[in-house]
């Protein structure tokens, strides 16, 4: 079954933001597990770190995050009906989480006295947030939804005892601490310059990511029980999903080569991160290969949930033009915020007894 040239470029566009905010987001939720649970520690700016990243990118997420449903509302307006209708708790549930978590990163700044309270709040939220979002992708793969009297509704049973369903929760948990450790690691070592900090969140990166490549392997176990469909199609994908792998490879040895930079330190998590960064390309390019072309399996195909090809141009053009704007802000965002280190002095010079 074919898709058309249309839908593919906007189901592009709409992957690609995806992939950003998934990338984005599973940093920011991961730094603030890492920044709660490092709080009481006296040996270690560990914390400190965190919130130095935490800081400045939760808000850049949700950027992406709006630029998602939008895309997904004004390309499919079908598919987006059915899923609107389908995970309207589940949905809900994650918006009441983001708004908490974000309310109380921002008091955080203010309400010094409760300021280890609301890290704790910041920090659980963050770590039940990727697990909510990444359940929309099962439910897609069809099993999960049924038609009661024309209205499409969810299988809440049997979405919360699928082996599938856990096995992609387990992933998104996993790879949420591993991937931002990873990045805390580079941050740390490259930025902040600060060797003990390094070597916690490069421990904690050696033992999530082995545990984010096995969940990986229960997920393709679990689909192709579950949906086999996907899991059939991802065969014909094989050398993607074996160069991801040797990605992964390469980024845990690059762990433990020694540093140019800095004398005595094992590890370039530089180059780990950009090894990681094209794994998780290689993984995401074949699991979005083997979707197609269903948004929501059986139901709703791409072509099907499209819109009129004026609307898509239109919105087609108006997406590149904004992505055009908006790219070089973040760079400047990344460079004026994330490279001056005299916030970092200032948030640990602040941080409380």
């Amino acid at each position: 079954m074919g898709v058309s040239l249309n839908a593919l470029l906007a189901i592009s566009v709409l992957w690609g933001f995806i992939f950003i905010y998934a990338f984005m987001a599973t940093m920011d939720f991961g730094a603030g597990f890492w920044s709660m649970l490092y709080i009481k520690s006296q040996k270690t700016k560990a914390t400190s770190i965190a919130n130095r990243y935490l800081s400045p990118t939760w808000e850049v997420t949700n950027v992406f995050i709006v630029a998602i449903v939008v895309a997904l509302f004004s390309f499919f307006p079908g598919a987006t009906f059915i899923l609107g209708t389908v995970l309207l708790i589940p949905g809900s549930i994650i918006l009441i989480l983001l708004a908490i978590r974000s309310g109380f990163l921002v008091f955080s700044h203010v309400a010094k006295k409760y300021h280890n309270a609301l890290t704790y709040i910041s920090g659980i939220s963050g770590f039940i947030i990727p697990a909510f979002l990444i359940s929309v992708l099962p439910v897609t793969h069809g099993g999960y939804i049924e038609i009661v009297n024309g209205v499409h509704q969810l299988q809440f049973s049997k979405l919360l005892t699928s082996p599938n369903i856990l096995s992609f929760v387990g992933f998104a948990i996993s790879s949420t601490l591993f991937l931002s450790a990873l990045l805390l690691a580079d941050y740390s070592v490259n930025l902040a310059k600060d060797l003990d900090a390094y070597r916690v969140y490069r421990r904690d990166a050696l033992i999530t990511g082995p545990i984010s490549l096995i969940m990986a392997f229960f997920i393709m176990l679990t689909l192709k029980s579950e949906a086999s469909w996907i899991y059939l199609n991802m065969m014909n994908y094989i050398p993607y999903l074996i160069g991801s792998v040797i990605m992964f490879i390469v980024a845990g040895a690059a762990l433990f080569f020694p540093s140019r930079k800095h004398k005595g330190v094992i590890g370039r998590p530089r180059l780990a991160m950009i090894a990681i960064v094209i794994q998780y390309l290689l993984a995401s390019y074949a699991y979005g290969r083997a979707h197609l072309p269903y948004m929501i399996y059986p139901d709703v195909t791409l072509d099907a949930g499209f819109t009129h090809p004026n609307t898509f141009k239109a919105l087609f053009i108006s997406y590149i033009v904004g992505f055009i704007i908006l790219f070089p802000g973040f760079i400047f965002f990344w460079n004026m915020f994330m490279k001056d280190n005299r916030e970092l002095k200032e948030n640990d010079s602040s941080r409380p007894e």
